[in-house]
């Protein structure tokens, strides 16, 4: 496993807005793009973070995305309406849709905002905590290019699409839960490549559907399920509501910007908020999700120092920890991040605080 360099969250996420300015974006989009990226990584969700500027800026430079994207209603109404993303980036799109689903739950209690014409938005937790930021519970889902095969399948039926629910708590990190529905998600298989490392065979497949170790071998392949026919079934899920409801691309409509580098990936989302005022005093709910979390917390384990982890904990835990230590990023991710700059004419750098051992992805997506 290769070593990691520890960089300091504000100056990476500096560094990232550089690049993505470098691209044709706008100064505040390219730093509302890098910190979502750079937050992600905070969280220890590394496949979702910083690895991904790489493909986003060539796509950005080809046109495959809209640097500065216009997204606007195309269908519906205020308390539920579709806009099109208008080939964007996908984080830049889908906070902008869940920004206005919250403001829609503020008038009716509940806001959709269903997302057609945009590309992958990363992770979904990010839109999620928005709404819960708001003191809402709100949803994120997305659909991709299939990719997971059905158990004993040999050919792709539907994609890894992620789900995320968050609520907020009166502790000091909200309630998020934040899965794709693959048994692990794609940036994984990315993240191990990099780090030299090989995977569990029940991870992914090649490309006949056969299982493999080998992380390239297996992300020229195929994932398996979450849970077998389950996770297959609410993926299928995911895609209706985000595809055949929107009236946007589904199934194998949607492009993967890996596999189709040159063009808008199509992809779909869906946005929810659902205003807790509109049912009891904020205070009252976070109370109750206080009591809830801590019937969790107080779930006995059989392993001796076990402990029973609230959805988000391990996010929370992974941001103080990064948030003093600087976050581990590959070397060859490191060395990518530094060419790409140069190559930009940028005169701003990015320095590592320290070297590191191989650090762990918490990766829950």
């Amino acid at each position: 496993m290769s070593e990691t360099l520890l960089v300091e969250a504000a100056g990476l996420e500096r560094y990232v807005a550089a690049l993505f300015e470098s691209a044709g974006m706008s100064p505040e989009q390219a730093t509302e793009f890098a910190g979502a990226l750079v937050q992600t990584n905070l969280w220890g969700v590394d496949s979702h973070g910083v690895l991904r500027v790489p493909i986003y800026l060539e796509r950005l430079r080809s046109g495959a995305m809209n640097p500065r994207p216009k997204p606007v209603r195309v269908r519906g109404t205020d308390a539920f309406e579709v806009i099109d993303g208008d080939a964007g980036p996908g984080v830049i799109v889908a906070r902008t849709a869940m920004r206005r689903a919250v403001a829609a739950a503020h008038t009716s209690g509940v806001g959709l905002c269903g997302v057609v014409n945009s590309n992958h938005f990363g992770a979904a937790g990010l839109y999620a905590r928005l709404a819960a930021a708001d003191g809402m519970i709100g949803i994120a889902m997305t659909n991709v290019m299939p990719n997971i095969i059905a158990p004993g399948g040999s050919r792709p039926v539907t994609g890894n699409n992620p789900l995320a629910v968050a609520a907020p708590t009166g502790g000091p990190f909200p309630f998020v839960l934040d899965i794709s529905l693959s048994a692990v998600a794609g940036g994984k298989l990315l993240l191990a490549s990099k780090k030299g490392e090989r995977i569990p065979l029940d991870w992914a497949t090649d490309a006949e559907g056969r299982p493999t170790d080998d992380p390239d071998v297996a992300f020229a392949g195929f994932l398996l399920p979450l849970g077998g026919f389950k996770g297959l079934g609410l993926s299928y899920v995911v895609d209706v509501l985000c595809g055949v409801l929107t009236g946007g691309a589904f199934g194998w409509g949607v492009k993967s910007m890996y596999a189709q580098r040159e063009d808008p990936s199509l992809t779909g989302h869906l946005l929810m908020a659902v205003d807790v005022a509109a049912l009891m005093d904020p205070d009252e709910f976070n109370d109750r999700m206080d009591r809830y979390c801590a019937g969790i917390k107080a779930s006995p384990m059989w392993e001796e120092g076990g402990e029973m982890l609230v959805p988000g904990e391990l996010e929370y835990r992974s941001e103080q920890q990064r948030l003093a230590e600087g976050i581990p990023l590959p070397q060859e991710l490191y060395r990518e991040l530094r060419e790409l700059g140069s190559a930009a004419g940028l005169t701003l750098g990015l320095e590592p605080t320290a070297a590191s051992g191989s650090a762990a992805d918490g990766d829950r997506a």
